[in-house]
């Protein structure tokens, strides 16, 4: 499903104009849901980080036992390719991906001997600095790695992320604040989250249960040389009802706003507005 307008794919080795189809009925990632993908930003001619992004899809693919067959360099390389047909100032969201195209005799494990892959580059906005989301409680939790494979950018994630989303738009909020199975915050329902309090900031350590994102790292590297201590500990839903600030952060916009958690009202503050000035300063000193 195309969520922006133009739209380009490589596939096979080369690029086409357009949505193309990749995949086949019978394939592995088709009926067993074994496919990954991965998420960089093309903007005002900067493809921040996007080597660790094409990194990340490998690891990815490895955790689904998938065999990836294209090295972060040469992804790179073929991004930069596919881009040269946009704009300068075009806003592109950038997906390689991978899926399992056969299964071994027990169908359910990915043969690693037929791996495929693509990247879309599909034209979408960045959202407006002050566009904000409110954030509900859901009944729905982050799995455990026991259970799920919380290492991956997964496709096969993302249906419980549209559970929460689901329930908590049904009350009336933009986005959902979910948990882990211990009951202890782990991330919105489409990105990773900070809350500031007395001029720190707080996100919830990396424990296994989500992605700690490559924005969210870049943030925290931004603002520990800004200066700003940043804590990465348990939080739980009393700290964000204590918090003086909440912000998201994630590839397709880098930093949201948030100006409400369930009866907590937020001002779009300080923090929040230098999370995104410091973001794209490093950007463009990075090139």
């Amino acid at each position: 499903m195309a969520a922006g307008s133009r739209i380009r794919t490589y596939f096979e080795g080369t690029w086409h104009e357009g949505d193309v189809a990749v995949m086949k009925a019978a394939d592995h990632g088709m009926w067993q849901g074994s496919s990954i993908f991965d998420g960089a930003r093309f903007v005002n001619g900067l493809a921040p980080d996007l080597y660790a992004h094409c990194a990340r899809a490998n690891r990815s693919a490895e955790a689904l036992m998938l065999h990836p067959t294209v090295t972060p360099l040469d992804m790179v390389q073929i991004v930069w390719e596919g881009l040269s047909a946009f704009a300068r100032d075009a806003a592109v969201y950038i997906r390689p991906m991978y899926w399992a195209i056969n299964g071994d005799e027990t169908v359910l494990v990915p043969s690693k001997g037929a791996t495929g892959f693509a990247i879309s580059l599909e034209e979408i906005p960045m959202a407006a600095p002050d566009a904000a989301q409110t954030l509900g409680k859901t009944s729905f939790r982050r799995p455990v790695l026991a259970d799920s494979v919380c290492n991956a950018k997964a496709g096969c994630l993302y249906p419980n992320n549209g559970r929460m989303l689901v329930e908590t738009r049904a009350r009336g909020f933009s986005n959902a604040l979910v948990t882990d199975a211990t009951g202890n915050v782990a991330e919105s329902a489409t990105a990773n989250v900070f809350i500031a309090r007395d001029g720190e900031l707080f996100t919830p350590i990396a424990n296994g249960t989500f992605l700690a994102g490559i924005t969210r790292a870049r943030h925290i590297a931004n603002f520990r040389a800004d200066g700003v201590t940043v804590h990465e500990t348990v939080l739980t839903y009393a700290d964000f009802e204590a918090a003086d600030e909440v912000f998201l952060s994630g590839n397709l916009n880098k930093v949201t706003p948030v100006t409400g958690f369930e009866d907590k009202s937020y001002a779009i503050g300080p923090l929040t507005r230098r999370a995104r000035a410091l973001y794209w300063d490093w950007a463009h000193s990075a090139g």
